[in-house]
């Protein structure tokens, strides 16, 4: 399992986007990306951390930064979680896994003594050259957005 390293720079991918197309890392350069990997579309926690990060799009904005979703869910699944909560935000569809195992977030989990694999709830801070700045692991949805803003205001 691929780790991710603070100051390293941040593995490119290319992934379908609900902008139309597909959407390269690389191409992102000389802006600041919050990457964050979520579980499912539409589901309790992974609609709070999305409304949080369409609340907080104009301070995030102001850090000269983008936000970007991913999770397995097709990309049909993401235009409606999209458009049901009005999310400013490009959401990258990821069925095949590739860039979730890349960057180290598709874990073996477990519910109720059953074992599943499924997406770690973590979020990237990558800075304006493609480095990784801040990597919040196993993260908890209350409070996070803020977390991030800080991280966002040190770069």
């Amino acid at each position: 399992m691929p780790r991710l390293e603070e100051g390293k720079p941040a593995p490119d991918f290319s992934l379908p986007s609900t902008d139309g197309k597909p959407l390269r890392l690389s191409d992102l350069k000389g802006k600041s990306v919050v990457l964050y990997f979520y579980p499912k579309d539409d589901t309790p926690g992974c609609t709070k951390e999305a409304c949080d990060f369409r609340d907080s799009i104009k301070t995030i904005q102001k850090q000269d930064a983008l936000v970007l979703g991913v999770s397995a869910d097709s990309l049909g699944s993401h235009e409606k979680f999209q458009q049901k909560f009005k999310l400013p935000f490009p959401l990258l569809s990821d069925e095949n896994k590739e860039v979730l195992k890349q960057y180290g977030v598709w874990k073996e989990k477990s519910f109720m003594g059953k074992s599943y694999m499924g997406i770690e709830r973590t979020t990237v801070v990558i800075d304006k050259k493609g480095n990784v700045q801040r990597v919040f692991p196993k993260v908890k949805v209350e409070g996070h957005c803020q977390e991030v803003l800080e991280t966002l205001k040190s770069l």
